[in-house]
């Protein structure tokens, strides 16, 4: 199987030859870290089998894109050939695509003599700091013991030993290190990240919900500051078992249909939030954890915004241009408080997230701030 072929080429799209980063793409097979894989299909989660399919096999695994290894509770290694999960589980591992690997290590700024954690995950990631730095200097972590375990098989296989640990990587971590680089997402940054870093460590991680990259060093007083960083990107939440919580769908019994305590004319078109990286993020800092779901129709369009606390919101539009109507329910206006956002991109032309400055206090309490603008996490 001529995979250096195709981790060649990988490299070559993902970063120019003369990056640090190009000889560890270039020689990391990624495909021996995901043999098997979940694709989202009209039916559901259906499964992919690398050695079924050897073209679609290298394929996959040397394209730029991340590969779900996870829904719910079943990782792909364990399910049986040719399942298919019904729609509506959630991504709960993944490799995520290579090219926003190798953009959160640069972001961290990795010296050559830097000791780093990252997450575990597949082990990709992990496989691709060794190559950088050499084992005896990464440790990797995952809150599943299971994922910790195939990983260090797989990285063995192709002579990597890098230090791995089961760990909830909110709670406290098995050592001291001059860069933390998360590949899921928290909110709010964790205290034991902080106790964990070395005076001038820096830790590189997505704020939960949203789309902003966060790199902040840590400062004298024990906290640390830093900026968003003007690229977004997305990951999976930091879980803390072996699946999520359960969806809304309590509110959504409720958001689906029914008419709600208010109902309005939205003044602009139908947006769903997610994609708007600058305007979901806005809409996370305000209100966390807001569930988005999406439905279209031949000729109209539905977005519906649930929250846990019962609040929701549904807005449909039958055109592109259309204004959409909004029916609203619970304690809080959910949609209220995005045409709030999109008012103030409308005025201003822009939004304050990406390059705003951060600020950590030692006991985890983060401050975004750009001129007037002012956010806490």
């Amino acid at each position: 199987m001529d995979w250096e072929t195709h981790a060649r080429r990988l490299a070559d799209e993902v970063v120019r030859s003369e990056s640090r980063w190009h000889g560890p793409l270039a020689t990391t097979p990624r495909h021996v870290f995901v043999p098997r894989w979940w694709r989202s299909g009209e039916q559901g989660w259906e499964l992919r089998d690398g050695a079924a399919d050897t073209d679609a096999w290298m394929a996959s695994a040397y394209a730029d894109r991340t590969l779900v290894t996870r829904v719910g509770a079943l990782h792909a290694d364990d399910a049986e050939p040719g399942a298919v999960m019904v729609p509506g589980g959630y991504p709960t591992s993944s490799s995520t695509l290579p090219g926003l690997v190798v953009a959160m290590h640069r972001h961290a700024m990795v010296t050559s003599d830097a000791r780093v954690l990252v997450t575990t995950g597949s082990g990709y990631g992990t496989a691709l700091m060794c190559h950088r730095l050499g084992d005896d200097q990464v440790t990797s972590v995952d809150v599943d013991p299971h994922l910790v375990g195939t990983a260090r098989d797989r990285l063995a296989s192709i002579g990597l030993r890098p230090h791995l640990a089961a760990a909830d990587i909110t709670g406290p971590l098995p050592g001291e290190y001059d860069r933390i680089i998360s590949t899921v997402s928290v909110r709010p940054v964790p205290t034991s990240w902080l106790e964990a870093l070395r005076p001038g460590g820096r830790l590189v991680t997505t704020i939960a919900g949203t789309g902003l990259i966060l790199t902040a060093d840590k400062t004298a007083d024990g906290g640390a500051a830093g900026r968003i960083q003007p690229d977004p990107a997305g990951f999976m939440r930091a879980r803390h078992g072996v699946d999520y919580g359960p969806p809304a769908n309590e509110v959504w019994a409720v958001a689906e249909c029914g008419d709600g305590e208010e109902v309005t004319t939205c003044r602009y078109p139908l947006l769903y939030p997610t994609d708007a990286w600058d305007v979901m993020s806005m809409l996370a800092l305000a209100v966390p954890d807001i569930e988005y779901r999406c439905q279209e129709n031949d000729d109209s369009r539905t977005v519906w915004l649930l929250h846990a606390d019962g609040s929701w919101a549904r807005a449909t539009a039958t055109e592109f241009l259309a204004s959409p109507t909004v029916h609203q329910g619970g304690p809080r206006r959910l949609w209220r408080e995005l045409e709030r956002i999109r008012n103030r991109l409308n005025r201003m032309g822009t939004l304050p997230i990406y390059g705003a400055r951060a600020t950590i206090t030692p006991d985890g309490v983060l401050t975004l701030s750009r001129g007037g603008w002012t956010a806490t996490v």
